[in-house]
């Protein structure tokens, strides 16, 4: 039986040296394609950012927004506008005329008897009993006015400090779409890394133990192993195709998510790998210090704020007096009509009770002291907690090198043992698959520490630096 022992593992052993050949096999297929795009971090950063949909459409509201700027900038200036009409009229004016016949009767009877037998004998016309007048024409008329606000109780400055507020509040939002597209790239470009890596090691382990589990059929056959065995290792090599399959689909939707979150028309072949700093990153106390001053969330309260001072400031405005200079002029030769004056309005009496208003938006400016001292408190937390994930990944996959050579060390021992006919197929089976897992669990921890540097960096206002820690990276995870 030993004989047959080790007859058997002499196959196993030929079939593991094809396995190393097909390792290099699957190394050489994982290099990027002849077709795929190749980009470092920095390069495929520059691409999304000129690319990124999301970014477009915060940039476009910064620039409307700047635009309303500009568009109130003079407002509280004067206004200077031309009227000119032309028109035609018919006007119709019908008149009674029967009182007046009446009238002219009354004074003949009122005359002498003489001149009555006179006028008696001449006959006197008499008036219609109602005639119409009619008149029409038409005409032209210019003229040119000017309106002049000279006192409007601070209402202008009040709009235009609103609209520069709203337009801090859009760079604010824009400012943190740039961090949130950031830390997404930084997830997709390192993930579809460590999903590649993982189907390839499942790939890897999958190919292995098909060769176990086609020498644990020899081996059976030659009486070497049970038909316990046997169907160990036969559900091992399923399982592992299983986790293949799996690994492979999660890789390719990974590379899938890089290539349109970089705009590629086909596949990424990212060229900077996973990395680790080994030594600890700057203390806390930066971080939170870089929060409270960079963060753009604080922005955009602080803008939120000042659009609630403005409003209040609009509202007591309406409480004052407003003067306007106001003049119009026909335009003209000759002696045209003009009029010029100064006007003054003061609101004695409003239905509206302005000093609930004015009470209302001071509550909205108490309302953004309040939030901005909430948001200060989670975003020092938040930082906090994405310091000490950071702090934690790097420990984890420093820790990981014990159970990476622990794990190479026990294939090493479970094919010896095979060969000498104290372990069994299964024995080597499980070393070499839990190799693979702890392969993959260290590139994972890998990316977890790059996933928790990103996450850092945007909650503490500094994702554009994100480059400057690649650099500084002393552990390549190739």
């Amino acid at each position: 039986m030993l004989g047959l022992g080790a007859a058997a593992f002499a196959q196993v052993q030929a079939q593991t040296q094809t396995q190393t050949q097909t390792q290099t096999q699957v190394q050489t297929q994982a290099q990027p394609r002849g077709d795929a795009l190749s980009l470092s971090f920095d390069a495929a950063r520059a691409r999304m950012i000129d690319r990124s949909d999301k970014l477009a459409a915060a940039r476009a509201a910064v620039e409307s927004k700047e635009l309303q700027g500009e568009g109130v900038k003079r407002l509280g200036g004067p206004v200077v506008s031309i009227s000119g009409l032309a028109y035609a009229y018919n006007a119709n004016l019908n008149l009674d005329l029967d009182p007046l016949n009446q009238k002219l009767g009354q004074i003949g009877s009122s005359l002498p008897s003489s001149i009555q037998s006179f006028i008696s004998r001449v006959p006197i016309p008499q008036l219609p009993n109602s005639y119409t007048l009619n008149r029409h024409d038409t005409g032209t008329n210019t003229s040119i006015s000017a309106v002049w606000p000279l006192y409007v109780g601070g209402a202008t400055d009040a709009v235009r400090g609103f609209v520069s507020a709203q337009t801090r509040e859009a760079q604010a939002d824009a400012e943190q779409a740039g961090h949130e597209v950031d830390t997404l790239l930084v997830q997709r470009y390192f993930g579809a890394q460590l999903a590649q890596r993982a189907a390839t090691l499942r790939a890897q382990a999958e190919r292995t133990i098909a060769q176990h589990d086609s020498a644990a059929q020899k081996m059976l056959a030659a009486g070497v192993i049970s038909r316990v065995e046997r169907l160990q290792a036969s559900a091992a090599y399923e399982e592992a195709r299983r986790n293949a399959r799996k690994a492979e689909d999660d890789a390719a939707l990974a590379a899938v998510a890089l290539a349109r979150t970089v705009r590629a028309d086909g596949s990424v072949a990212p060229q900077t790998p996973l990395f680790i700093i080994s030594t600890p990153v700057e203390p806390l106390g930066y971080f939170i210090d870089s929060a409270l001053t960079r963060h753009p969330g604080l922005g955009k309260v602080a803008a939120k704020k000042s659009q609630a001072e403005q409003l209040h400031e609009g509202e007591e405005a309406l409480r004052r007096p407003q003067i306007i200079a106001f003049g119009t002029r026909e335009l003209k030769s000759g002696n045209a009509d003009w009029v010029a004056g100064v006007g003054v309005r003061w609101t004695l009496y409003d239905s509206v009770d302005r000093s609930a208003l004015s009470a209302a938006s001071l509550k909205q400016i108490e309302q953004a002291e309040r939030t901005d001292a909430q948001a200060r408190s989670d975003i020092s937390l938040l930082v906090e907690r994405n310091w000490r994930a950071l702090e934690n990944a790097r420990r984890q996959y420093m820790e990981m090198k014990a159970s990476v050579a622990l794990a190479q060390e026990v294939v090493k021992l479970r094919t010896s043992g095979l060969r000498e006919g104290t372990s069994t197929t299964l024995d080597l089976i499980d070393a070499e698959t839990n190799q693979a897992k702890v392969l993959t669990e260290r590139a994972q921890a890998a990316n977890d520490y790059v996933q928790a540097l990103a996450q850092l960096l945007e909650s503490a206002g500094l994702s554009d630096r994100f480059s400057d820690y690649v650099a500084r990276a002393d552990v390549r995870v190739n």
